[in-house]
């Protein structure tokens, strides 16, 4: 019953932690080759500017899986946490 409370309590987190670190991954992938096709093969007046603003999405797509995983480290922690007072209930330190 605690952990369903604890999980109501952090609801907005753990929306986005269902995504597993390898789609950040692949998402980080995907805009450095998107980059690199823009700025070779790209046609317009500013191709160079786009293709290097697209690849500046890689850092911050990486970054958000990190910020990600660590969410998911901190939430085991806080269950692992309530268990451990609740095994601890009714003793004394």
């Amino acid at each position: 019953m605690a952990l369903l409370l604890h999980f109501e309590k952090v609801g907005s987190l753990n929306q986005t932690q269902g995504m597993k670190s390898h789609y950040y991954f692949i998402g980080a992938s995907l805009s450095i080759l998107l980059s690199i096709y823009i700025f070779i093969f790209g046609t317009g007046v500013n191709h160079e500017l786009v293709a290097i603003f697209i690849g500046l999405w890689a850092p911050t797509i990486v970054c958000v899986g990190i910020f990600n995983t660590l969410l998911g480290i901190l939430d085991e922690m806080c269950c692992a946490h309530k268990r451990i007072e609740e095994g601890q209930g009714g003793h004394d330190r």
